[in-house]
This record gives structure tokens, sequence and C-alpha cells, in this order.
């Protein structure tokens, strides 16, 4: 019998997960920017830290938008078709955020005007992001073959982080051996418009892969959903698999609440913890974090470079071992060094150290996250709902993760500026509440299939 086609499999995966790649990347590439931006919109205007941060941050109302259309998109046009719409506005974004006087403003003024394009063009991308984060491994998973499906789906969390680190390497190299009026005139624009590269990439990619046969089967085209499921497995396996899936599409869908309210709050709070612990600010503002620490503009361009080796490291250690030892142990684990680590960068900020010890305890609370809440949350939340409901709490979940994302990272300005120790403990504080969470609400979901963890739900 003809075992799976691997190679085909790891190539739509690998394409598909490019969608992870550009989620990282334009997430993280405001973080060797957000200075240039401030000293030219915010500065040159007069504005308030406050309008610094939601401008930092405005591509994540996009993301709450993006996420939340993605349902309805994927049905109505398709999982590779929905894709193709996010590669399509990451290009968008990309040149218009690098370029937002293009038809309309003169080059180099600020007006408020300029301001409210250039956020207008983040936005765009965020729907990208949003739609990529919903979508890609949506993708991964129709296309997937079952015993290798949490695997691949893995691939697209380590490519966000990747596309963090690429990201990284990017600012750092545009920034090196630059001044600092080159960089605030030029170079900032040049980062924002790196990403249309891996965008168009994306995009060219996208035209030569299938549909995934699940919603070929939705559409009742089932030749063509057998005929790629053929390619990926023998015809023996195709055909069973084509009937399981004309099965789960015919199954009709249940109220929210139809197994209680309490997984619904749990896949929120799963959510806003994994937001609320601040990571986030360590990703967008790194650079500015680790000049606070003392780091020269090259220096601390490099040390993200470093942080997005440690992110990739440590995402590997929570993919090899999630399934070894558990979910919640993982996210308590990591809560617990996330809570170490902030409350110690608390407490050197209001003592005014500054140093290595700083640098040592951000890589804790970095490395913490990465094995743990960072790829660990999307598993959860894949995992934790029946299936009748699971659409419309997925997008109930995400939604809350990305608005809660808006929300720490608008505020971190503000925050900063009050106190950087209280923002810092604030987020220890936050760390050590999610493990209590943890331990007190969430079911252990490993080595339960889907219809094992509804009876778990029904007993919550």
């Amino acid at each position: 019998m003809k075992k799976q086609n691997l190679a085909y499999i790891m190539l739509l995966t690998l394409v598909a997960t490019l969608g992870g790649l550009l989620f990282g990347y334009d997430t993280a590439v405001i973080s060797g920017a957000e200075k240039s931006i401030q000293a030219f919109l915010i500065d040159g205007l007069n504005l308030s830290s406050f309008a610094h941060g939601a401008t930092v941050s405005s591509a994540l109302i996009g993301c709450i938008i993006g996420g939340a259309i993605s349902g309805v998109l994927a049905s109505r046009l398709g999982r590779k078709k929905s894709l193709l719409v996010a590669a399509i506005l990451f290009f968008i974004s990309a040149l218009g955020s690098g370029q937002p006087e293009f038809l309309f403003f003169t080059k180099g003024e600020p007006t408020m005007g300029l301001l409210y394009m250039f956020n207008f063009y983040r936005i765009i991308g965020g729907i990208g992001v949003g739609l990529a984060s919903a979508i890609s491994p949506m993708y991964i998973s129709e296309i997937a073959p079952a015993h290798i499906r949490g695997r691949l789906i893995s691939f697209n969390q380590f490519a966000i982080i990747f596309g963090m680190l690429v990201v990284y390497f990017v600012n750092w190299s545009i920034a090196k051996g630059q001044t600092i009026e080159w960089i605030n005139q030029f170079g900032w624009r040049y980062m924002f418009m790196s990403e249309a590269i891996p965008a168009a990439l994306f995009a060219f990619l996208l035209i030569f892969v299938p549909e995934t046969p699940r919603y070929l089967a939705m559409q009742g085209q089932n030749e063509k959903a057998l005929s790629i499921l053929e390619r990926i497995n023998s015809k023996e396996i195709a055909a069973k698999i084509l009937n399981d899936i004309k099965g789960t599409v015919t199954k009709s869908s249940a109220k929210l609440f139809s197994y209680g309210k309490k997984v619904i709050i749990i896949g929120i709070l799963l959510s806003v913890f994994q937001q609320f612990v601040g990571i986030n600010v360590a990703l967008y503002y790194a650079p500015r974090i680790f000049e606070s620490m003392g780091a020269a503009k090259d220096a601390s361009m490099l040390q993200t470079i470093v942080m997005g080796l440690i992110n990739v490291v440590f995402t590997v250690v929570a993919i090899l071992t999630v399934d070894k030892w558990g979910r919640k142990p993982l996210l308590i684990t990591g809560s617990i060094g996330m809570a170490i680590g902030m409350i110690a960068i608390g407490m050197l900020s209001f003592f005014e150290i500054i140093g290595i010890s700083t640098l040592v305890f951000i890589i804790v609370y970095t490395a913490s996250f990465m094995m743990s809440w960072g790829p660990i949350c999307w598993v959860l939340i894949g995992e934790i709902f029946p299936n009748k409901i699971r659409g419309k709490a997925i997008a109930i979940a995400v939604a809350t993760q990305w608005a809660a994302n808006y929300f720490i990272s608008s505020t971190y300005p503000a925050m900063m500026e009050f106190s950087g120790g209280v923002t810092y403990m604030f987020y220890g504080v936050m760390s050590i509440m999610s493990a209590i969470f943890v331990w007190k609400m969430v079911p252990e979901t490993k080595g339960k299939s889907l219809e094992e963890m509804e009876e778990v739900i029904e007993r919550l």
C-alpha cells in the first residue's frame, strides 16, 4: 500500500506556514522602526505618549478585524483564496507603511493626515495577520494526515517566531553603521518595505497549491477533493478520508453555550493571560528596552536578534515536549519562569540597576513564555472546544486575544512614563495569576481525542 506523499505534504505545509512567517514578520517589524516613527510623526506633531502607543499598536486593530472575519471569509472564498487575500494585504501594507505619503502627501512632511494614512496601512497589514493567524493552521490541519497533523500545525508557530527572528536581523542590517538621522529619515521605510518580498513570494506560491479537500467537499466538489486526497494518500485511504469528511461537513452546529459557559470563559482567559503577561511589549519595544539598559543603537538591534534566536530555540522545546509532559505542567512552569523574570526586572528598575542582570532576566522571561504560553495557548484553544461549537468559540477566543494584545501594547508607553518598575511588576503579577488560573480551571488535554475532550468539558 502506498504511504503518504510526505514530500508533497511538506511542500503544502511550507507554503501555508509562509502565512505564519508573515504574521511574525508584520507584528515584529515595528520594533526597529517605532523610535523613528516617534521622532518623525509623534514628536514632529507634538503628540502624547498615548498617540505613540496607539500608533505602534495600530496593526492590532486590523488583527482583531481579520480574526473576526476569518471564519466567514474561509467559508465563502475558501482557505486558499483567503490566504491569497492575506498575502495581498501584507504586500500593500509593506509598501504603504514605508511610503505613506504615496499620492496624497508631501514626502517627509509630518501632518495629521499622514499619521492617519500610516495607521491605515498598518491596519491593512493587521487584517492580513488576523486572517493568517486563523487560516494558515486551518489549511494545514485540513491537508495533513491525522497522525502527523499536530506536528505540522506546530511548524506554523515555529514560522511565526522565525518570521520575528528574520525581521530582527533585517532591521539590524538596515540600521547597522547608519546615523540616527538616516534611520529616522530613510531606514524605517526600508524596514517596512522589506516585508513586500516574502509577501509577494507567498502570493506567488499560493497560485500553485490546491484548495483543501474539506472545503471542496463542503462545496460538493467531491471529485476534486478525492483527487487531492489521493495525491496525499493511497487511493484506499483517500476514499475513507473523503467519507469521513462527508460525515463531518453534514453535522449541525450547536449554540455557543451548549456545553455551558465555563469552557468559553476558559478559552477567553487563556487568550487574555497570554497577552496580559506582557510578551508583546518585549517583542514590539525590544530595541528601546535594551537601549534603556545602556546598550548602543547597533547593540540594541543585535540583542533583539539574540532574543529572536532564544524564541526559536524554546519554541522547539515546547514542540518536542508538549505531548510528553502535558499542557498544564508546561503552562504552569512557564508562568513561574515569567513571574521570576518580570518581578526581578521590576525590582531592578525600582533600584535603577541596569546591566547584564537585567538582560538575563529578560531572557528568563522570554524563554519561559516561548516554551509554554506562546505555542501551547494556541494548541489548547484548538483542542478544548467541542466539535460542534469550535468555529464560533475559536473566533471569540482569537478576537479576544488580539484585543488584549492591543490594550497591553498601546498602554505600555504611558505606563512606563508613570513607572517602569510598576509596569514590569504588573506583568509579573499577571504571570502568577496565569499559573493559578491554569492550575484551578484548565483541564489537561494530553493524549485525549477530541471526542474524549467533549466528555471532559461536560464534567467541568
